[in-house]
């Protein structure tokens, strides 16, 4: 019977697109430096500015990254699912996490020892190479994001939510949100009053059906309009 602790550990880069890159020897010193760790819903995940001594892999879940402002405020960045990596910008370029980053459901997540993914990068440049591919688009994602809550009125800023929403995390017209009224606001750089009374005019203008935190595109038309004018 084989190792709990080992067998566990073999799961981490077999679910990872990213394994046809490497070697068996390489994968082989991947999996005895990481490990997954299951989280339940609003579970601290990263505390921002908590050393970044590992890069994440997200299994399985959905997580949300914040900065903490002054004040007790917070601005949520970003909503990242399955399949994608958290963690580079930091393991890369700081000492530090500048952000912190918290399971909104129950979520899956591999910590990738960062020193040990350094040196087969080192020797590794596909890996390299696909992993630049992720910092651009993380970059983009980020330079989207700033320029939507600089330049947009509400309505584009929400109609972007639930573009991203519906088009990249479930891929369906339909979904809940998986976010309280709160956190919506700070992914929209608003208030929380703010943002139920523009979900509320959207409702109202039949742009989108909701029930609670149930919502439906009634017209895809309209809110990709609101987020292109903004």
């Amino acid at each position: 019977m084989e190792n709990p602790i080992l067998s566990a550990n073999k799961d981490v880069m077999n679910s990872v697109p990213l394994n046809h890159l490497l070697s068996d020897s390489e994968q082989n010193l991947l999996n005895l430096s990481s490990n997954i760790v299951e989280f339940s819903k609003r579970d601290t995940i990263i505390k921002q500015n908590s050393r970044a001594s590992h890069i994440l892999y997200i299994n399985s879940g959905l997580v949300k990254l914040s900065k903490e402002m002054r004040k007790g405020k917070s601005l949520m960045l970003n909503i990242e699912g399955a399949g994608k990596f958290i963690g580079l910008n930091s393991a890369f370029g700081t000492d530090t996490y500048h952000y912190s980053i918290t399971a909104i459901e129950s979520t899956k997540v591999s910590f990738i020892d960062s020193k040990v993914f350094k040196e087969i990068i080192a020797q590794n440049g596909n890996l390299g190479l696909e992993l630049i591919f992720q910092i651009s688009r993380n970059n983009n994602i980020m330079t989207d994001r700033l320029s939507s809550l600089l330049y947009k009125q509400l309505p584009g800023r929400v109609a972007d939510i639930i573009i991203y929403f519906s088009e990249v995390i479930y891929k369906s017209e339909s979904f809940v949100f998986p976010l309280t009224r709160q956190e919506l606001a700070e992914l929209a750089g608003t208030t929380k009053e703010s943002i139920i009374r523009t979900l509320s005019e959207f409702k109202h203008d039949k742009i989108i059906d909701m029930d609670r935190n149930a919502i439906t595109v009634l017209s895809p038309k309209i809110i990709n309009t609101l987020s292109r004018l903004g």
